[in-house]
């Protein structure tokens, strides 16, 4: 089976990353390489423009891939939203000239001229808002172009809004949200792959299971089980065994991070001792 990648942009390294914590992982590190064999047997990257993913994943020519979901919209391919990634959060936005002092969008002069890569995305967001303007489709960089005066404002995506700001420029609308995904053919569930693509999937989301989460293993005296128990957070409930030749117990259980501290002061309290925290790869449900 073929998984399509961005070939570059802020999307690929945690792509990797991701496929990497899943478990598959790339045997090939030369960039110029379109396809790549990985440690999973059979399953292949491929390599390819992060807005060309949607298109690719569509026709069947991969099985899966992972690309933004704006993307996803710009195309208007008919594919299969199959997994929500937690990285490549961002926000497609209109921005103008901080100069300008207008905070509406519907107060922009008439016949405005818009950059943006992302035209259908803007037609129908300029149709919806009833604004009249001019789209000027670009492929590259959109924050140069009112500086050039190739236009006025832009619609582009951003993370954090410095890359605006640096150029002079402010949001002033929210067109969408978008977000890292995993895409599928309508039809994968009927190819060749599909038991493979199926497994992959419950890997990948065994792996988002897992983040931020840590397991933690305590030995308990019979005499304060009950009250350490009690005080432990659990994804069903603490697992316990008794411990040979002894009057006590093993307890173990899992815990968001963040939470860490509190549990483990509230166990100790509660009379854990040995208490061992560990990693976990992947929570299969």
């Amino acid at each position: 089976m073929k998984i399509a990648i961005p070939n570059k942009g802020r999307l690929q390294g945690p792509a990797l990353q991701f496929l990497n914590s899943v478990g598959i992982k790339p045997l090939a590190n030369d960039d110029r390489a379109l396809m790549v064999p990985t440690s999973w047997e059979g399953v292949q990257l491929v390599t390819i423009r992060t807005e060309d993913i949607p298109n690719i994943v569509e026709t069947g020519a991969v099985d899966l891939g992972i690309t933004g979901l704006d993307y996803v919209m710009e195309s208007g391919a008919d594919v299969e939203e199959l997994v929500k990634l937690d990285f490549g959060k961002s926000k497609l936005v209109l921005a103008v000239p901080t100069a300008w002092n207008i905070e509406d969008p519907r107060d922009m002069p008439k016949n405005v001229r818009i950059a943006t890569k992302y035209h259908n995305i803007a037609r129908s967001y300029l149709e919806r808002k009833g604004i009249s303007a001019r789209l000027v489709k670009i492929s590259g960089a959109a924050e140069i172009m009112p500086s050039l005066g190739a236009a006025d404002a832009i619609i582009d995506v951003t993370s954090t809004g410095t890359t605006l700001k640096l150029h002079g420029l402010k949001a002033i609308d929210v067109v969408s949200e978008s977000y890292a995904l995993v895409i599928g053919n309508r039809n994968w569930m009927k190819s060749e792959e599909a038991d493979r693509i199926n497994l992959v999937l419950t890997m990948m989301k065994g792996a988002l299971s897992a983040r931020g989460k840590k397991m933690i293993f305590m030995n308990v005296d019979d005499i304060n089980l009950r009250a350490v128990v009690s005080s432990l957070p659990a994804m069903l409930a603490p697992a316990i065994s008794k411990l040979s030749n002894s009057n006590a117990w093993e307890v173990v259980t899992v815990t968001d991070e963040d939470m860490l501290p509190e549990v483990i002061a509230k166990a100790k309290t509660a009379g854990a001792r040995d208490i061992v925290v560990v990693n976990i790869e992947k929570v299969i449900k």
